[in-house]
């Protein structure tokens, strides 16, 4: 008996003295087995098959998340972090309360901040390192070609203040007064449009778009509109009890809802803001801002950066330049809109059984692929990104072509999407999908400046969106 324990005892101690070893081996950074073994513990099922390039367990459910540069930018309820976007191991955390992206793929920042404090700081999404610290703004926006924020000294004197992402030196200041933000100072509400949506897409998959040239900031009961080009307030409005003022293309729309004969009937008018003119008006239009049957307006008009979605009178729901109301795009009977931006739209079949890819102003559908009618799709500046059921899918495409740039199979949601791939993630689990290819996004040429707008690089006019260009003698014509 006296042996056998001594046996036992030399195992035990071997055994001791071994994990000592790896444990020194592992605090002195000459072999750490760590890492992988809890990689191997921590790592649920996987989230696709094929498989995704990485796979992480985070330490707590997303809010959001933002593709920012070579990092994956992911926001929870009290804090932020960054994770490589090559290996998604973390980089930097921060206690935040709220936080958003601005800037593109080479000058992208991150804005974070507290509940109900002013200021925020600009954070290096590589580092986390300040790049810039405010103490008084009451409101920011970020944007992929410039940020904004406000402060006020009184309640009735408050300062607009744009700047690039990475800039110090502001670019203009308008001065307004008052201004409307919530308890979070990230983004707060602008009069413009509201984007389409789709289940398992985060509403803010596609990360920041591009600054508009008008931009309407509600105060007090008025609207005011402000010319992101110069900062320059150019109209400052009140809106009629029935009526929604939105700032959509370059232009004022104001949506007039009339009762009569127990139906809602609409006008929508826009308006040049320079002049106040009135540069077209579409009747019958129905732009589902109504609440109901009534004819209160409490919603924004769906649609992209330039264009928004109305129903006209036949029921055939439609795609509005809103620089010149020209009808972009006309659904057959039946067919359902799932998502628009400024070149393209996603429209379910009248029979339920295909999403159809369409290019603005081009009258024959550009793909159409076979989808389960409880599936979905949205658009990004990246890929037009689908959603399948039976088995669940989700899928990637070049949103002119059709080209597929990633086909996984996977239940999980899509939270961010970028310009080599998609973050894809299912409760604390979350995964990067590498596309095949990369569809060029709008903008990917020289870098528009505030307000600037660029559907091809060196193109600014003759465009589904945009003013007819001039002749080649310099003359409208």
């Amino acid at each position: 008996m006296a042996k056998g324990s001594a046996r036992g005892l030399g195992a035990k101690s071997a055994l001791a003295i071994a994990l000592i070893v790896v444990i020194v081996l592992a605090a002195t950074n000459v072999w750490n087995p760590f890492p992988g073994v809890w990689d191997w513990v921590n790592r649920d099922d996987p989230l696709s098959e094929p498989d995704v390039v990485w796979q992480q367990r985070v330490g707590g459910t997303p809010q959001n998340v933002n593709i920012a540069g070579n990092t994956v930018v992911i926001r929870y309820r009290t804090r932020v972090e960054a994770r490589s976007l090559a290996t998604g191991v973390r980089l930097w955390e921060r206690k935040a309360d709220w936080a958003a992206v601005a800037g593109g793929e080479r000058d992208s920042v991150v804005a974070v901040g507290k509940l109900l404090s002013k200021g925020y700081e600009l954070l290096d999404p590589e580092t986390g390192a300040v790049r810039r610290k405010d103490t008084s703004a009451v409101g920011v926006w970020t944007y992929r070609n410039a940020l904004l924020d406000v402060r006020c000294r009184e309640p009735k004197d408050c300062t607009l203040t744009a700047r690039d992402p990475r800039g110090s030196d502001p670019i203009w200041t308008a001065y307004l007064p008052g201004v409307q933000t919530g308890p979070l100072a990230g983004n707060p509400e602008v009069l413009g449009t509201r984007e389409l949506t789709a289940r398992q897409v985060h509403e803010d998959a596609a990360g920041p778009v591009e600054m508009p040239p008008l931009i309407g900031l509600p105060v007090d009961g008025r609207v005011h509109i402000v010319d992101t080009a110069t900062g320059r307030v150019m109209q400052d409005l009140k809106p009629g009890q029935e009526d929604r003022i939105v700032v959509v293309g370059g232009r004022m729309l104001r949506i007039e809802a009339r009762s009569a004969d127990g139906n809602c009937y609409f006008t929508v008018v826009a308006r040049d803001p320079a002049t106040g003119q009135e540069v077209w008006r579409r009747d019958g239009l129905n732009l589902r801002t109504a609440d109901g049957a009534g004819c209160a307006q409490r919603e924004d008009p769906q649609g992209g950066e330039n264009v928004f979605v109305g129903v006209a009178p036949d029921s055939r729901e439609t795609v509005v330049d809103a620089y010149d109301g020209r009808l972009l795009w006309v659904g057959p009977k039946g067919e359902k809109l799932l998502a628009v931006d400024d070149r393209y739209t996603l429209s379910r079949s009248a029979d339920k059984k295909s999403i159809i890819g369409s290019e603005l102003a081009i009258d024959r559908p550009r793909w159409t692929r076979p989808v389960n009618p409880e599936g979905g799709g949205v658009l990004t500046p990246f890929a037009a990104v689908l959603i399948d059921r039976r088995p669940d899918r989700i899928v990637a495409l070049d949103p002119r072509s059709g080209r597929e740039l990633a086909n996984v199979r996977s239940r999980a949601e899509v939270l961010a999407v970028g310009p080599g791939g998609m973050v894809i993630g299912e409760g604390r689990d979350l995964g990067y999908v590498r596309f095949n290819g990369v569809a060029a996004p709008p903008g990917s040429g020289p870098s528009a400046g505030p307000g600037g707008q660029n559907p091809e690089p060196g193109v600014d006019c003759g465009g589904p969106k945009q003013p007819e260009c001039p002749a080649a003698n310099g003359k409208a014509g």
